[in-house]
Protein backbone atom coordinates (compact mmCIF):
# COMPACT_ATOMS: atom_id res chain seq x y z
CA UNK A 1 0.00 0.00 0.00
CA UNK A 2 2.87 2.10 0.38
CA UNK A 3 4.48 1.88 -2.94
CA UNK A 4 0.38 2.73 -4.41
CA UNK A 5 0.67 5.56 -2.41
CA UNK A 6 3.78 7.15 -3.31
CA UNK A 7 2.45 6.16 -7.08
CA UNK A 8 -0.32 8.09 -6.53
CA UNK A 9 1.80 10.89 -4.98
CA UNK A 10 3.52 11.14 -8.28
CA UNK A 11 0.63 11.08 -10.21
CA UNK A 12 -0.91 14.05 -8.70
CA UNK A 13 2.29 15.29 -8.32
CA UNK A 14 2.73 16.12 -12.33
CA UNK A 15 0.12 18.96 -12.55
CA UNK A 16 2.01 20.84 -10.14
CA UNK A 17 4.95 19.47 -11.89
CA UNK A 18 3.84 20.79 -15.52
CA UNK A 19 2.42 24.11 -13.95
CA UNK A 20 5.99 24.95 -12.15
CA UNK A 21 7.80 23.89 -15.25
CA UNK A 22 5.95 26.83 -17.36
CA UNK A 23 6.33 29.02 -14.06
CA UNK A 24 10.53 28.42 -14.38
CA UNK A 25 9.94 29.36 -18.00
CA UNK A 26 9.10 32.82 -17.08
CA UNK A 27 11.67 33.47 -14.30
CA UNK A 28 14.87 35.62 -15.41
CA UNK A 29 16.67 34.62 -12.26
CA UNK A 30 15.43 32.03 -9.79
CA UNK A 31 16.04 32.62 -6.05
CA UNK A 32 16.04 29.80 -3.51
CA UNK A 33 12.88 31.48 -1.80
CA UNK A 34 11.03 31.33 -5.22
CA UNK A 35 11.95 27.70 -4.85
CA UNK A 36 10.32 27.26 -0.93
CA UNK A 37 7.20 28.96 -2.07
CA UNK A 38 6.78 27.39 -4.44
CA UNK A 39 7.03 23.45 -2.50
CA UNK A 40 4.68 24.80 -0.10
CA UNK A 41 1.98 26.70 -1.95
CA UNK A 42 1.55 22.76 -4.09
CA UNK A 43 2.67 20.54 -1.98
CA UNK A 44 0.92 22.36 0.77
CA UNK A 45 -2.25 22.24 -1.41
CA UNK A 46 -2.07 18.79 -2.28
CA UNK A 47 -1.85 17.19 1.06
CA UNK A 48 -5.11 19.75 2.14
CA UNK A 49 -7.20 18.52 -0.30
CA UNK A 50 -6.94 14.67 -0.04
CA UNK A 51 -7.43 15.09 3.76
CA UNK A 52 -10.48 16.94 2.87
CA UNK A 53 -11.93 14.65 0.11
CA UNK A 54 -11.21 11.80 2.65
CA UNK A 55 -12.90 12.87 5.79
CA UNK A 56 -15.81 14.46 3.65
CA UNK A 57 -16.50 10.48 2.16
CA UNK A 58 -15.63 8.65 5.06
CA UNK A 59 -18.89 9.98 6.85
CA UNK A 60 -20.75 8.11 3.51
CA UNK A 61 -18.15 5.36 3.14
CA UNK A 62 -20.36 2.49 5.06
CA UNK A 63 -23.04 3.33 2.61
CA UNK A 64 -20.93 2.40 -0.48
CA UNK A 65 -18.56 -0.16 0.33
CA UNK A 66 -20.54 -2.45 -1.93
CA UNK A 67 -19.35 -0.24 -4.72
CA UNK A 68 -16.17 1.38 -3.22
CA UNK A 69 -13.77 -0.71 -6.07
CA UNK A 70 -15.78 0.94 -9.16
CA UNK A 71 -15.68 4.56 -6.93
CA UNK A 72 -12.18 4.05 -6.53
CA UNK A 73 -11.67 2.99 -10.69
CA UNK A 74 -13.88 6.01 -11.95
CA UNK A 75 -12.18 8.65 -10.41
CA UNK A 76 -9.14 7.53 -10.75
CA UNK A 77 -9.95 7.08 -14.51
CA UNK A 78 -11.52 10.19 -14.80
CA UNK A 79 -8.39 12.04 -12.62
CA UNK A 80 -5.81 10.48 -15.01
CA UNK A 81 -7.49 11.00 -18.22
CA UNK A 82 -8.12 14.62 -17.33
CA UNK A 83 -4.44 15.28 -16.83
CA UNK A 84 -3.89 13.07 -20.44
CA UNK A 85 -5.99 15.14 -22.28
CA UNK A 86 -4.64 18.86 -20.05
CA UNK A 87 -1.34 18.13 -21.57
CA UNK A 88 -2.31 18.63 -24.83
CA UNK A 89 -4.06 21.65 -23.99
CA UNK A 90 -1.50 23.68 -22.07
CA UNK A 91 0.55 25.59 -24.47
CA UNK A 92 -1.70 28.33 -24.60
CA UNK A 93 -1.98 28.42 -20.85
CA UNK A 94 1.62 28.12 -19.88
CA UNK A 95 2.32 31.21 -22.15
CA UNK A 96 0.21 33.23 -20.17
CA UNK A 97 1.96 32.33 -17.05
CA UNK A 98 3.29 35.41 -15.14
CA UNK A 99 7.03 34.86 -13.14
CA UNK A 100 5.22 36.42 -9.42
CA UNK A 101 5.50 34.05 -6.24
CA UNK A 102 3.08 36.35 -4.22
CA UNK A 103 -0.67 34.76 -2.60
CA UNK A 104 -2.64 36.48 -5.73
CA UNK A 105 -0.37 34.22 -7.98
CA UNK A 106 0.01 31.57 -6.49
CA UNK A 107 -3.04 30.60 -4.55
CA UNK A 108 -5.00 30.08 -8.01
CA UNK A 109 -2.98 27.94 -9.56
CA UNK A 110 -1.90 25.79 -6.22
CA UNK A 111 -5.69 25.37 -6.04
CA UNK A 112 -6.73 24.52 -9.28
CA UNK A 113 -3.93 21.57 -9.67
CA UNK A 114 -4.99 20.35 -6.28
CA UNK A 115 -8.55 19.65 -7.24
CA UNK A 116 -7.05 16.08 -8.08
CA UNK A 117 -5.95 15.70 -5.11
CA UNK A 118 -9.23 16.34 -3.35
CA UNK A 119 -10.57 13.20 -5.49
CA UNK A 120 -7.77 11.34 -4.66
CA UNK A 121 -9.11 11.86 -0.72
CA UNK A 122 -12.30 10.72 -1.87
CA UNK A 123 -10.40 7.19 -3.42
CA UNK A 124 -8.62 7.28 0.03
CA UNK A 125 -11.54 6.71 1.97
CA UNK A 126 -12.53 3.27 0.72
CA UNK A 127 -9.13 2.51 1.13
CA UNK A 128 -7.17 1.17 4.08
CA UNK A 129 -4.48 3.45 4.51
CA UNK A 130 -2.96 5.31 6.90
CA UNK A 131 -4.43 9.03 6.11
CA UNK A 132 -1.91 11.10 7.66
CA UNK A 133 1.41 9.23 6.29
CA UNK A 134 -0.34 9.19 2.61
CA UNK A 135 -1.55 13.27 3.08
CA UNK A 136 2.29 13.59 4.10
CA UNK A 137 3.99 11.60 1.11
CA UNK A 138 1.47 13.64 -0.74
CA UNK A 139 2.15 16.66 0.21
CA UNK A 140 6.29 16.52 0.43
CA UNK A 141 6.49 14.74 -3.40
CA UNK A 142 4.72 17.26 -4.68
CA UNK A 143 6.43 19.95 -3.01
CA UNK A 144 9.56 18.50 -4.13
CA UNK A 145 7.99 17.86 -8.05
CA UNK A 146 6.82 21.36 -7.98
CA UNK A 147 10.65 22.49 -6.45
CA UNK A 148 11.72 20.66 -9.25
CA UNK A 149 10.02 21.98 -12.16
CA UNK A 150 10.59 25.68 -11.92
CA UNK A 151 14.18 24.36 -11.54
CA UNK A 152 14.02 22.31 -15.00
CA UNK A 153 11.41 24.99 -16.13
CA UNK A 154 14.42 27.67 -15.56
CA UNK A 155 17.27 25.55 -17.05
CA UNK A 156 15.54 23.31 -19.81
CA UNK A 157 12.13 24.61 -20.74
CA UNK A 158 9.07 22.74 -21.26
CA UNK A 159 10.09 19.94 -23.14
CA UNK A 160 9.13 17.36 -20.43
CA UNK A 161 6.34 19.04 -19.07
CA UNK A 162 3.60 17.39 -21.54
CA UNK A 163 5.34 13.45 -21.07
CA UNK A 164 5.29 13.99 -17.33
CA UNK A 165 1.50 14.89 -17.26
CA UNK A 166 0.55 12.57 -19.47
CA UNK A 167 2.54 9.29 -17.75
CA UNK A 168 1.35 10.25 -14.67
CA UNK A 169 -1.98 10.26 -15.87
CA UNK A 170 -1.43 6.85 -17.44
CA UNK A 171 -0.07 5.54 -13.77
CA UNK A 172 -3.49 6.56 -12.00
CA UNK A 173 -5.20 5.11 -14.48
CA UNK A 174 -3.49 1.54 -13.62
CA UNK A 175 -3.42 2.01 -10.39
CA UNK A 176 -7.96 1.91 -10.82
CA UNK A 177 -7.55 -0.81 -12.81
CA UNK A 178 -5.48 -2.42 -10.21
CA UNK A 179 -7.62 -1.78 -7.69
CA UNK A 180 -10.84 -3.16 -9.76
CA UNK A 181 -9.30 -6.38 -10.57
CA UNK A 182 -8.26 -6.98 -7.21
CA UNK A 183 -11.58 -6.27 -5.82
CA UNK A 184 -13.71 -8.69 -8.88
CA UNK A 185 -10.57 -11.23 -7.69
CA UNK A 186 -9.33 -10.82 -11.46
CA UNK A 187 -5.92 -10.24 -9.92
CA UNK A 188 -4.74 -12.45 -7.49
CA UNK A 189 -2.39 -9.40 -5.71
Amino acid sequence: MLLQTFLIAISVSMDAFAVSIGKGLTVKRLRKRDVLKTALWFGGFQALFPVIGYYATSTFSKYVTAVDHWIIFGLLLLIGGNMIREAFEEDEENAKETPAFDWRHMLPIAFACSIDAFAVGVSFAFMNLNIGLSVAIIGVTTGLFAAAGLCIGRLFGSHWQKPAQIIGGFVLILIGVKVLLEHLSLLGL
